[in-house]
């Protein structure tokens, strides 16, 4: 209930930066900014790009882990092919290939949703801990909860919402091969475009929610109900399910993280490309061939490979990717005032400047993530993540 309107303004801002401008957040921010906020713009970038990458192998190992639940093959051999085959995709496929990947990728999430379901769910038990939610003040439960923001409102979210808008831009038939500002466009056109694309967003953001909603809930009602607490990874979740909720919850659950690990891999690998790539005042995207764009196609595949290759090492993915969340958590707050202060500025934003609800909401977020930030380092040192 607390993350959904921030996620939604945030994503909502980082889009209509896009619109209003048929350029990413990179690209934007060598205008709004200085040299000396560029550097450090650029110094998090490359974080961003190591956590991605972190955050890839962890997927990897997960996809593996679920193939080889299904009795399919080993888990190593299934994270490298799977790695292999993300890599020549994104390095090969048009943009339409890839976005119907993706929406093909968006179906195995009902999997999570199905399992509302499957398993028993005392929905009253559920109600009073939405609106009278159970706090501790331990390091640990503190630290977990800063994870869970930061793996929210994450910075490579940002990236990609705009390069994903860009690209669809690109696509269309308005403009030529170069995305249409809604400047550009006629009224009726513009408040089409800008109403079809903040539907698309908040609906994105909604679901989004509810999967994360049936993750909770499924998790609380199987394996928190039954004290199986030490979960290593995914498979391990999926494996502990099989005794309480049968073997076809068990498969459901590892179906989910296959899919849901094959759709993040191409976004990780391209958020933080096109923001480097972009700020660096190369060409980006996905509908661009790697001879059009070899910066970012050279740092997508630093992505996927190098979160191969970590795979192979025998990552805990369930440590690595609350470490990744917390990178990313520490990171969101330099970025969201990035957001904030290109979609405050007139010049860059013309008519579709932030209103009064965007910018009351958009920097009370970057003061939540800067409070959580600080909360991180205070019990980190405690040994507060894990």
């Amino acid at each position: 209930m607390l993350t959904f309107p921030l996620m939604a303004t945030v994503q909502e801002i980082c889009d209509r930066t896009a619109l209003a401008t048929g350029k990413g957040i990179g690209e934007l921010a060598t205008k709004r900014l200085g040299s000396r906020g560029r550097a450090v713009i650029a110094v998090l970038l490359g974080i961003l790009i190591v956590a991605n990458a972190l955050n890839i192998a962890a997927d990897l190992v997960a996809i593996g882990s679920g193939i080889h639940l299904l009795h399919a093959g080993p888990t190593t051999i299934w994270a490298v092919i799977a790695g292999a085959g993300i890599s020549v995709l994104v390095m090969t496929g048009s943009f339409d290939l890839v976005a119907r990947v993706f929406k093909l990728l968006c179906l195995a999430l009902f999997s999570y949703i199905a399992m509302l379901f499957i398993v028993h769910i005392n929905w009253t038990s559920v109600a009073r801990a939405m609106f009278a939610p159970h706090l501790e003040g331990g390091s640990s439960y503190l630290g977990l909860l800063v994870a869970v923001l930061g793996t929210t409102i994450s910075p490579y979210l940002f990236f990609w919402q705009s390069l994903h808008r860009v690209e669809e831009m690109r696509d269309e038939p308005e403009g030529g091969s170069k995305p249409e500002p809604l400047r550009d466009r006629g009224g009726r056109a513009a408040q089409r475009k800008q109403r079809t694309s903040r539907f698309d967003v908040l609906g994105g953001m909604a679901f989004s929610n509810v999967v994360m909603f049936a993750i909770i809930v499924t998790t609380a009602v199987t394996l928190g109900k039954h004290g199986k607490h030490n979960i290593q990874s995914a498979a391990d979740a999926a494996s502990a399910l099989k005794p309480i909720a049968g073997q076809f919850a068990s498969a459901l659950f590892a179906l989910g993280f296959i899919g849901a690990g094959m759709l993040a891999i191409p976004v990780l690998a391209g958020a933080g490309s096109a923001g480097m790539a972009g700020l660096l005042g190369k060409a980006t995207g996905f509908s661009r061939s790697p001879r059009q764009a070899p910066v970012f196609y050279g740092l997508v595949l630093v992505g996927t490979l190098g979160g191969t290759a970590l795979s192979l090492i025998g990552v805990n993915p369930i440590r690595l990717l609350v470490f990744v969340a917390a990178m990313n958590g520490v990171a969101a707050a330099p970025f969201l005032v990035l957001v904030m202060l290109i979609s405050s500025d007139r010049k860059i934003m013309g008519h579709y400047v932030n209103g009064k609800l965007a910018r009351a909401v958009g920097w009370s977020t970057a003061a939540l993530m800067t409070a959580a930030a600080i909360i991180l380092f205070a019990f980190a040192g405690g040994g507060g993540l894990y």
